[in-house]
């Protein structure tokens, strides 16, 4: 289950990040509400996670979660550069996720 909610939270992380683009400096109400709570929500499902996992791999694997898909979302829907290196090194980074979650020993 922890992995689960620990999904969430990484997922989460994604709609704050990009949701920062969107808040213009904090200036604008409802993007900002939004981002505030959805970071809340992330931080708050990253806390639920480490109860059962490592603190260093749910930490790299939120981090991951959410920086492969900020830079996904970014190219998609923030017309961000798209290349066959960047591209390769998110997979890497999806490689490094996939790799953190099947070393932790099941209990």
């Amino acid at each position: 289950m922890s992995w689960w909610i620990l999904l969430l939270a990484g997922s989460l992380e994604v709609v704050w990040a990009v949701g920062l683009k969107y808040t213009h400096g904090f200036t604008k109400p409802w993007p900002t509400a939004l981002t505030l709570v959805t970071l809340a929500a992330s931080m708050y499902l990253l806390s639920m996670a480490t109860k059962e996992l490592p603190i260093g791999t749910a930490y790299a694997v939120w981090v991951g979660i959410g920086a492969a898909g900020t830079a996904l979302l970014g190219m998609t829907l923030l017309n961000e550069p798209v290349s066959l290196w960047r591209l390769f090194f998110l997979a890497l980074l999806a490689v490094s996720i996939v790799g953190l979650k099947f070393s932790v020993p099941t209990a």
